[in-house]
């Protein structure tokens, strides 16, 4: 393998390529627009596009594509080649600044909630110079945000960047009042991804997979998770040799894939980087969801990143690191030695604290899929209810600043574990909760009720915006106080005694904590159906426009949108197991029970009065369950085709109360009928063959 330092950022225009390639003023130039939103003017980027050109031809580059993140959630591209017709019959590669910084894809194809229609079909793409061009299978591809004709959103990176620009200028409003003297403050976000691995051949005989992502049938294995063996378990080498191929392959794309691991679930595993920026880790982000997909099949597997692919084991999640982080490199989420002490850390902090206690419910709905609605609120997955875990310490601190009392730090020092050969070290300052949706973890928080799927565009777009109205309002107040250090006091314990509620330490998963957070006022969305509609509630279109991220139009947009996938994905899945049903599983249970039966009257006929209990049972009860699977095939087909056709809400309320029912009913049977079926009848690999066959 080459060298990993020589290996890192290969394909990509990064900045030691630029410092390279172009000349020293527009280096400055490409810098200026970057730091400090500076167009550039029509002669630098002639000369930037001619050197990324130059750049991705010597690495084997023909075409270039404006790389965009549309509402689909996942990436699109459309490829144009470098060629240019010469007068004598030949050509020549060529790429202009025009060509770099603006193209023009169809906007109707893509979800836009109505606010295109087809024949409405112009939209474009805007080159982010925050994001470095990178080469991919042959195509240079430059990020770029994806707005309709008339300049509204149509993706997910546009809302993220301009949260980012509405956090920069709350935040740096506030540390000018600390005497701070920084130029930027950004979101610097790491996302652990979770996934499931699994042997290609199997996949493949599953049509639930295949066309939903998850499996709709499935009786458990003998075993699965109980033994707590597969955590951080040996890594199997099939796996091994994926994980090896897929650091390669991002480390040249200059994605910082630094910890790999097995995950809890048999054939679960997780890869983690080492933060970035928001928009940079929500870009990388993508990239590593589609070049895990596409490394697996050169091993003869398949990435499955659903939400919960099977059911009775853990789900896959999208841990969102999140912090603030200023241009001279300090965390504003960063304790120190004596966080009581540290005004400005515990002013970020209840900025935080209040923003997620104030706009639980945009949390919640930045997550609001219907695959994650079958993975949150167990299996280490966070439940429904927002909150924040804060710790021991920092509850503590924020108790006594509430309560005007005296805190007396409690000494840390060194954790003896009680064998003398090993060496004590320090003990952090808070525990780790992993029932809490929303954990601090020492100079960050954790936002872990995210997805496996998910763009983390929306999630970050959200907390950004959130956090610069809590920073807004702290800023409005403080810059008109005459004693600011009193001031600022005051504000400190006022915010905690107001949204003290939101804060939770316990166990999330304990039945108790359901009527304990509906007493204090929290919302509890179960569902997506339940919570996305609450979008448009006023408030919510308030902060997205009072700080210029989302418009109503485009919060309009986005919650029809919404509301569109979840219904599309249970029709989906609910016509995938009626084909199913009806074709396999039905026939499968038919023909096994046939065979019984006349293994049963072949016995009495050659040995009349023999009893064949057994048989006589396993017929009749195979025969009861395959008349109710054929019962419930029915009710599922007659509560997919009366879903209402009107208002967005009510179909998917529908979906979840009506469809997902008539589902899970099915399911239950069918389940039932396998474990009785035998196994070289049944048409599906079973959960056993599928996660323990990698």
């Amino acid at each position: 393998m080459t060298k990993v330092p020589e290996l890192f950022g290969s394909m990509v225009f990064n900045e030691r390529v630029m410092r390279e390639k172009l000349p020293k003023d527009v280096y400055q130039a490409v810098r200026q627009s970057v730091e400090k939103g500076r167009q550039l003017t029509p002669e630098v980027a002639n000369i930037v596009a001619t050197a990324m050109k130059d750049w991705a031809v010597e690495h084997g580059a023909t075409h270039y594509t404006h790389w965009f993140q549309p509402m689909t959630g996942i990436t699109a591209e459309k490829h144009d080649g470098f060629l240019a017709p010469t007068g004598d019959g030949g050509v020549i590669m060529e790429f202009s600044g025009r060509e770099l910084i603006k193209g023009e894809p169809d906007a109707s194809s893509f979800p836009s909630g109505g606010l295109r229609a087809t024949f409405e079909a112009r939209g474009y793409t805007n080159w982010d110079p925050t994001s470095y061009a990178f080469i991919k299978e042959g195509t240079l591809c430059i990020p770029t945000a994806f707005c309709s004709y008339t300049g509204e959103a149509l993706d997910k990176k546009t809302p993220l960047l301009r949260s980012m620009a509405a956090l920069n200028r709350q935040a740096l409003r506030v540390l000018r009042l600390f005497g701070m003297n920084v130029q930027r403050v950004t979101s610097s976000v790491g996302v652990e991804q979770e996934y499931f691995l699994i042997d290609r051949e199997a996949y493949n005989k599953r049509r639930d997979l295949i066309y939903t992502g998850r499996t709709l049938f499935g009786a458990l294995p003998p075993k699965g998770q109980e033994m707590d063996d597969h955590y951080f378990g040996n890594i199997r080498i099939r796996v091994s040799a994926y994980m090896h191929d897929l650091d390669e392959e991002l480390w040249k794309l200059g994605v910082l894939a630094k910890t790999q691991h097995n995950e809890v679930a048999p054939a679960q595993h997780e890869l983690a980087p080492i933060y970035s920026t928001a928009n940079v880790a929500v870009d990388h982000n993508q990239l590593t969801m589609e070049i895990m997909r596409k490394v697996a099949k050169r091993h003869g597997l398949t990435c499955l990143l659903q939400e919960k692919p099977f059911a009775g084991v853990n789900g896959s999640g999208k841990h969102n690191n999140w912090s603030l982080v200023t241009d001279n490199g300090v965390n504003l989420l960063e304790p120190g030695d004596t966080p009581a002490e540290n005004a400005q850390f515990l002013l970020f902090l209840c900025a935080v604290i209040k923003a997620v206690d104030e706009y639980q419910d945009l949390l919640r709905i930045s997550v609001s899929t219907a695959g994650n609605d079958h993975r949150l609120g167990g299996n280490e997955a966070p439940p429904a209810i927002i909150s924040v875990f804060i710790g021991d310490e920092l509850g503590a601190i924020l108790h006594a600043l509430e309560s005007g009392a005296h805190y007396s730090q409690t000494p840390h020092g060194q954790l003896q574990i009680g064998a003398d050969v090993l060496p004590p070290f320090p003990q952090d300052t808070t525990d780790r909760n992993r029932t809490s949706p929303f954990a601090f973890t020492g100079n960050k928080f954790e936002f872990r009720m995210p997805g496996s799927a998910l763009s983390m565009g929306d999630p970050n777009m959200v907390l950004n915006t959130i956090v610069a109205e809590a920073l807004r309002q702290f800023a409005d107040e403080l810059e008109q106080a005459e004693d600011f250090v009193a001031a600022l006091n005051q504000l400190i314990r006022r915010t905690v005694q107001e949204h003290r509620r939101i804060l939770f330490n316990g166990n999330g998963y304990d039945e108790s904590w359901i009527a304990e957070a509906a007493r204090r006022g929290l919302s509890h969305y179960r569902n997506a159906a339940e919570a996305i509609p609450h979008m448009l509630d006023e408030k919510n279109i308030e902060v997205m426009s009072r700080h210029h991220v989302l418009s109503p139009v485009e919060m309009r947009a986005r919650c029809e949108i919404m509301l569109e996938n979840y219904c599309k994905q249970i029709h989906i899945e609910a016509m995938t197991m009626l084909e199913m049903a009806r074709g396999d599983i039905y026939p499968a249970a038919v023909a096994y029970g046939r065979d019984l039966a006349e293994a049963l009257l072949a016995k009495r006929s050659a040995v009349p009065g023999l009893a064949c209990r057994s048989e006589e049972e396993l017929v009749s009860r195979l025969s009861a369950l395959t008349d109710e699977f054929y019962l419930r095939v029915q009710a599922l087909a007659a509560a997919a085709a009366e879903a209402p056709q009107a208002d967005a809400a009510a179909r998917a309320k529908y979906h979840h109360d009506v469809v997902l029912a008539r589902m899970e009913e099915l399911r239950k049977t069918a389940d039932t009928m396998e474990r009785l079926v035998d196994c070289k009848r049944w048409p599906y690999p079973s959960y056993g063959q599928i996660m323990y066959g990698v």
